[in-house]
């Protein structure tokens, strides 16, 4: 009979995010994990599969919690406008501290998507969820007069996560919110 796991595998799943969120798949080796999660090499592999493995199991769960959380206060927001800029402009401000350590998925995107498939596939649902939730904010918007019906709102939303995608990659590169602030407000010019 097999031992029975003896650590919780969404506090480690949650602490090996924080991990490769500030250092990267590259930058964060078996051994950091290990030592960082407080588990043992063998717990690891027999939870997760491998590395690999626990950064997409790190992945889903930014996902699942704090990529939701922000759709989630974008839908609560009073118009779409200010809940729009209240996104972007909040991503950008986490993006932007601790010296631009960025969004985990954007930093996946760069790091891992030409060499791993399975994180191509869960940052690319990851992407397209977010747009299909703007899209329909963005819509409804449309319908109550709030902003511009000459975009689709398929389209403005992809375009408006492909802006927040650059303005969270030129946060690795100048993490000055000042500097990129006046961005968004131009970004938020095509819902006029």
């Amino acid at each position: 009979m097999g031992r029975t796991r003896e650590f919780d595998t969404e506090a480690a799943t949650s602490r090996a995010m924080e991990l490769f969120w500030a250092r990267g798949f590259d930058g964060t080796s078996l051994r950091d994990l290990t030592q960082h999660l407080g588990i043992g090499q063998g717990s690891l592999y027999a939870a997760f599969g491998d590395k690999e493995g626990l950064y997409r199991a790190a992945l889903e769960h930014y996902r699942t919690t704090l990529a939701a959380a922000a759709l989630r206060d974008l839908g609560n927001g009073a118009d779409a406008r200010s809940a729009i800029c209240g996104l972007l402009m909040e991503r950008v401000r986490i993006a932007v501290e601790q010296d631009g350590r960025g969004c985990l998925m954007v930093n996946a995107a760069c790091e891992r998507l030409p060499s791993t498939p399975s994180i191509r596939r869960v940052v690319r649902d990851t992407q397209d969820a977010n747009r299909d939730a703007l899209a329909g904010i963005l819509r409804a918007a449309m319908e109550r007069g709030e902003i511009t019906t000459r975009h689709d709102p398929f389209t403005l939303a992809a375009f408006l996560i492909t802006v927040l995608n650059g303005l969270l990659v030129s946060a690795k590169i100048t993490p000055d919110i000042r500097t990129l602030e006046p961005l968004v407000d131009i970004a938020l010019s095509t819902l006029d």
